[in-house]
């Protein structure tokens, strides 16, 4: 076992700050997609004009979403190597 004060740290701040960022990014359409249905399973589903463009984003979101996620996916490996130590 290690004293108190003699712990290490595999990542520095930095790091971690820039890998954080990296899934955040990678996971911010999937936090929209699920918000934004249940908003508008809650929410906006009784107003007149808006809820059927709302519903039309979504359906577009809900199928761009996953062929983008898809297509990033080498993308997103290749910058998690870059900042993996």
């Amino acid at each position: 076992m290690l004293a108190e004060g003699k712990t290490t740290t595999l990542y520095s701040d930095e790091l971690v700050k820039a890998r954080s960022t990296l899934f955040a990014r990678r996971y911010r359409a999937w936090a929209f997609l699920v918000a934004g249905w249940l908003l508008y399973l809650t929410l906006g589903a009784g107003i007149e004009l808006w809820s059927n463009i709302f519903l039309t984003i979504l359906i577009l979101g809900t199928l761009s979403t996953p062929v983008l996620h898809f297509l990033n996916t080498t993308k997103f490996q290749a910058e998690l190597a870059k900042l993996t130590p």
